[in-house]
């Protein structure tokens, strides 16, 4: 493995990370030497045993002194134990020399290294040549080995380092010890379209098949159809696929005339996927979908820049892409090195990439924000350098919100506030003209109340979403088994062409849409009965800006109009049945809709819990509970995100679901299909509350139980049983507010638990 190799281990000089300064001495033969075997590659979610060797240095290794082999954070393997020796994860230890070892697994170790298994030498000390050996998954007493993560990784790192003088300082060997970890077999297919396109304007269709954790992988074979509901030029309509990395990509594809485009996808006879919906419809935007929130392993995430951007584009199927490490975490060179990155896979027309990184300021200085630049070779201007040894730009950090406002006045850059570990505080401060938009969505849950803050706070900014992933998946980033809740989100940009200048005046001006990761076309617009002046700047920020004269807004606009009322139009068509569509003014639910009336429901019940503790990063909240149908009988049931299988959310017995699920702000749940009698009765017994009622009771109303905390609550409507409408048109008059702001917004929610968010269209006085 070398550092030039873009599949093995991230370069170690471009990691932010730090160590002692102080040391014995800088000859790497005093501490030692470190092998690992075997290390050919595993798959994920497999149980493997691995023998680490450590072979003492010249200066030996004292009493009480130790090392430590430390794995990524965000890795979400089983924790490793040495109390059970037939349980999963049993490690065990042993020296040649004189002593003991004591084992002890914990978060140990600094970022991105925290997950660590520390072996102390206790009653000895070893000399230059002795050994010590650990057996991650000893089956010897009756294990089955260490579970490995879920999420493929060209090379996974035992890093180890070495205390030989028992000082607490643990410096890194040079040994780079790593085994790849690939997918498991397919067992789901994954059909991609974009939603808007304009006639004759190319598009593409990514097709791939996933293991049960999300991973692309290349375990699948068979003869494929493609049966489309519009002619496509440049489509192949059979052939086998073989992809050596899991997808396949159909580029250069066009439909000439106007419609909606559904592709089905057919393997060895049987329809394992559908593509779509694509809208070929003429008008002044198309629609590209990006995902531009996610870390490599130059910082907190895994595998290189590179492998990030080509996942990207060639197995999530984005149309627009960012990278986003944590500032503390960025080293000069990465720095450059991701620059030059995204100018070399920028291609205008077809994938855009933007220079950026994520300004990580804790809360109380005003909290997490993403830079987005438009062009690169702009300088970095940190938070802190609490990661990095090289200090020569120290003075060129910005310690509060404030000041990274001030830093960037004069920057073409743009700027979304966003929730992750740390959340941004949006009282803290606001600049109109660089912060455009909040992060409503991302593998760390839903937070739909970074809009409504906003609102209530007068801000007139858009909705995104984004994955800010850190598994090396953005755009299809699937949460894995570890603190992460949610499947990681997307954003829709509404933009003429998919270049650098046409996407960065769709963030600038809000023509954009946010979903939890699915993607659907919505296209919204106001009509302005007595006309409005449209903004394209927040006249807020400039009071002297001009404006145009419009009889229509859309999504993300700012419209200063004197009519008392507007009239919203709303197109939407989904991948799946649309089960409800909400109109918002401001804060409040102005009307709720759905594609079915109260004579089309029957006995499909879908119950959903969902909300988090409190804003910060233990925001996980633990969902246990029975829900009985007594007297009825569970004919068919579907989860609902239920992104981790590991997790309890299953059928028992003829009548009863039970789950041990968490939420992080997005919904997680269930739909029944019962023979029910017409004494029925419905008992949802959690660890939040009970709600007992008959089920002839429940309606087109949903029954709803407050559980306290950020939005927890627990819903239970009732359905139509056959499936649900995916399309959807409606008009409807809203009255404005006497004074300040009407912002009008749409909330969408699928059959399947997804969701999405339009951008507020402001219309002002």
């Amino acid at each position: 493995m070398t550092e030039q190799n873009p599949s093995g281990p991230v370069p170690r000089r471009l990691v932010g990370e730090s160590g002692p300064a102080a040391r014995p001495g800088d000859d790497p033969a005093l501490y030692g030497s470190a092998q690992l075997e075997p290390v050919e590659p595993v798959e994920v979610r497999s149980f493997r045993t691995f023998l680490l060797t450590y072979r003492v240095g010249r200066l030996g290794l004292d009493d009480t002194g130790a090392i430590r082999v430390a794995f990524r954070m965000v890795s979400d393997f089983g924790a490793l134990q040495t109390t059970v020796p037939s349980a999963p994860n049993f490690v065990s230890a042993r020296c040649s020399g004189s002593g003991h070892l004591r084992l002890a697994f914990g978060p140990d170790g600094t970022r991105p290294w925290t997950r660590t298994l520390t072996a102390r030498l206790h009653g000895g000390y070893l000399a230059e040549g002795d050994t010590i050996t650990i057996l991650f998954g000893d089956t010897s007493a009756g294990s089955p080995g260490w579970l490995m993560q879920t999420y493929a990784e060209d090379a996974f790192e035992f890093r180890v380092l070495v205390d030989v003088q028992a000082t607490g300082h643990f410096l890194p060997l040079e040994d780079r010890l790593a085994v790849p970890v690939v997918p498991g077999p397919a067992v789901r297919w994954r059909a991609v379209l974009p939603t808007l396109r304009r006639p004759g304007e190319p598009f593409h269709l990514g097709l791939k098949a996933e293991d049960r954790w999300g991973n692309p992988t290349p375990r699948a074979r068979g003869r494929v159809r493609l049966e489309p509901s519009l002619p496509v030029a440049g489509l192949p309509h059979e052939f086998d696929f073989r992809a050596a990395d899991g997808a396949m990509l159909f580029e250069g594809l066009r439909v000439a005339g106007e419609g909606t485009l559904r592709i089905r996808v057919l393997l060895d006879g049987e329809e394992v996927a559908e593509a779509g919906p694509l809208v070929v419809r003429d008008g002044p935007v198309a629609g590209f979908w990006g995902d531009l929130h996610g870390q490599s392993g130059e910082t907190v995430g895994v595998g290189t820049a590179e492998r990030y951007f080509d996942f990207a584009r060639n197995r999530a199927f984005l149309d627009v892409a960012a990278h986003q490490g944590n500032d503390f975490q960025i080293t000069r060179a990465f720095w450059q090195r991701l620059n030059a990155i995204t100018a070399a896979t920028n291609e205008p027309g077809r994938f855009t990439t933007f220079p950026g990184y994520e300004w990580s300021g804790n809360t109380a200085v005003g909290g997490d924000h993403n830079v987005f630049f438009r062009t690169e070779g702009r300088p970095i201007r940190r938070c802190s350098h609490a990661l990095l040894e090289d200090r020569s730009d120290l003075d060129s950090d910005v310690h509060t919100l404030s000041e990274l406002y001030a830093a960037l006045r004069d920057e073409d850059c743009v700027i979304w506030a966003h929730v992750g570990g740390r959340y941004a505080d949006l009282s803290y401060d606001h600049d109109p003209l660089l912060e455009t938009a909040v992060e409503v969505h991302s593998a760390w849950g839903t937070f739909e109340w970074m809009l409504t803050d906003s609102l209530a706070l007068g801000r007139r900014v858009g909705v995104v979403a984004g994955s800010d992933g850190h598994k090396g998946r953005p755009g299809a980033s699937h949460p894995g088994a570890s603190t992460f809740g949610a499947y990681g989100g997307l954003t829709c940009f509404l933009a003429p062409e998919n270049t650098r200048e046409a996407i960065f005046e769709a963030m600038r001006r809000r023509h954009h849409y946010a979903t939890t990761g699915c993607r659907m076309h919505i296209a919204l617009e106001v009509a302005l009965p007595a006309g409005g002046t449209l903004f394209e700047r927040d006249p807020a920020a400039l009071p002297k800006t001009r404006g145009t004269e419009v009889r229509r807004a859309t999504m993300g606009d700012i419209v200063r109009t004197t009519a008392d009322g507007v009239e919203l139009a709303l197109a939407v068509q989904a991948h799946a049945g649309i089960e409800r569509v909400e109109i918002r003014r401001g804060a409040e639910t102005f009307a709720t809709l759905h594609p079915f009336a109260a004579e089309d429901i029957g006995d499909r019940v879908r119950v959903l819990w969902t909300g988090a503790e409190y804003r910060g990063r233990g925001r996980e909240t633990a969902w246990r509970g029975r829900a009985r149908f007594a007297g009825a009988e569970i004919l068919r049931f579907s989860p609902i995100n239920l992104w981790n299988p590991e997790r309890l959310l299953e059928p028992r017995g003829t009548d009863t679901v039970i789950w041990d699920t968490l939420t992080t702000g997005n919904l997680v749940g269930f739909d029944v299909w019962l023979a029910a009698g017409a004494d029925t009765g419905v008992e949802i017994a959690t660890n939040r509350g009970t709600l007992r009622f008959p089920l002839r009771a429940l309606g087109m109303e949903e029954r709803v139980m407050e559980a306290g905390g950020l939005g927890r609550r627990l819903l239970v409507r009732r359905l139509p049983e056959a499936p649900l409408p995916r399309e959807m048109r409606l008009r409807r008059r809203i009255p404005l507010l006497p004074e300040g702001d009407t912002a009008v917004w749409v909330r969408v929610v699928t059959e399947d638990g997804h969701q999405a968010w339009t951008s507020p269209t402001y219309l002002c006085r």
